[in-house]
């Protein structure tokens, strides 16, 4: 993560929990230090590793368990954790106007299914999230709509809740209902397990204001 506004990110999640679409979590949990996490979850991974009946003492597998715990809890699942949540760098808007919108593509998405932590996203390059805004009075540093992205893809997930996350915070932080997400991404839950079609995408939108209809939003759909 880049620079970080842990005020904005309590608000954020403050927000969405009013909405009823915040991540399952809970609060004394998630307030536990990333160190003593990643005590905790050692001793557990290595109970789940022997068994399934491997060995620990081969010198691939003893620190397998280490790993593990800190690629979860400083990687994976940071999302989890609104004290990384990111600066949110806006500027007055005098740029745009009208129905003019500001859209950004391809934003890789990297997250993990919550119902068997499998990872889901842009597997291959054509997959991703698309971002359009129209500007009210703050237009917001472009990398910064990566960061959202980056943000609540860090942490268990299901992808109708991961787009409208997106779209409700930055909906929030740029105080305007003009806002827009799309994700198309493909899920190794279904492409390396059960049915395991490999041909799947998963497309799921979330949109606001002018953009729940009429020309605008076939606009953004065109530039998929």
């Amino acid at each position: 993560m880049s620079k970080v506004n842990k005020e904005l990110g309590l608000k954020v999640e403050e927000h969405l929990t009013k909405l009823g679409i915040q991540t399952p979590t809970v609060k004394d949990k998630l307030a536990v230090d990333s160190e003593e996490k990643i005590t905790k979850i050692i001793p557990l991974m290595t109970e789940l590793m022997e068994v399934l009946g491997l060995d620990l003492t081969d010198d691939s597998l003893t620190d397998t368990p280490r790993r593990i715990a800190k690629m979860y809890v400083n990687e994976l699942m940071c999302g989890l954790q609104p004290d990384i949540f990111p600066k949110c760098t806006t500027v007055e808007n005098k740029f745009c106007s009208g129905d003019e919108f500001v859209l950004v593509k391809n934003m890789k998405v990297k997250s993990l299914c919550e119902h068997h932590f499998a990872v889901f996203g842009s597997i291959t390059p054509d997959l991703g999230c698309t971002i359009a805004y129209i500007p009210n009075e703050k237009v917001l540093g472009l990398s910064k709509l990566n960061r959202v992205v980056e943000y609540f893809s860090r942490r268990p997930q299901i992808q109708e809740r991961l787009t409208n996350q997106i779209c409700e915070a930055l909906k929030f932080i740029l105080d305007t209902d003009d806002v827009i997400v799309h994700i198309a991404g493909s899920h190794t839950c279904v492409s390396w397990r059960g049915v395991e079609d490999e041909g799947s995408i998963t497309t799921t939108l979330a949109a606001g204001g002018r953009f729940t209809e009429g020309d605008l939003r076939k606009e953004f759909l065109s530039n998929l």
